[in-house]
């Protein structure tokens, strides 16, 4: 995997304070467990409340997860000032998503000025191991951030 080296040298702090400004996150009870430049790490305990009919957690949970750390992992790279949005992304779900906790991790494949694709794949943790449950393939655009 390619080695990056951040624009903002104050990547670390301000992708932190992005996440933490998403209320999604929050209620969802996701937080940043690992964090690198083009790559991050988030981590969510099970929660009832967030299965389906089966009791499996609902895909578009394990999705805004994908989604998530794949901004994130976008944004570490992105210059000051900067601000991020998903443009598209491709979700496969691989196996029934139940775990005592999950893990989203997104990878940078290739940064660019205005759109990065990044790489995501979410883990079903149960007893200690992991299980590849969702994959997904992103583009995510930078923008100038707006106050307010």
């Amino acid at each position: 995997m390619p080695r990056f080296e951040p624009k903002n040298p104050d990547y670390h702090a301000v992708a932190t304070d992005t996440f933490a400004r998403q209320r999604a996150m929050q209620t969802l009870g996701i937080s940043i467990a690992r964090m690198e430049p083009g790559e991050v790490d988030l981590a969510m305990p099970y929660a009832p409340e967030f299965c389906q009919q089966n009791g499996f957690v609902h895909a578009g949970i394990i999705t805004a997860g994908l989604d998530n750390a794949c901004g994130i992992a976008a944004f570490t790279l992105m210059p000051e000032g900067s601000d991020i949005l998903t443009v598209e992304f491709k979700t496969n779900l691989l196996a029934p998503a139940r775990g005592e906790r999950f893990v989203f991790r997104g990878v940078v494949v290739k940064p660019g000025r205005t759109l990065t694709v990044c790489d995501g794949r979410a883990y079903a943790i149960q007893d200690g191991v992991e299980t590849l449950v969702a994959t997904m393939s992103g583009t995510l655009m930078a923008l100038a951030r707006r106050e307010g």
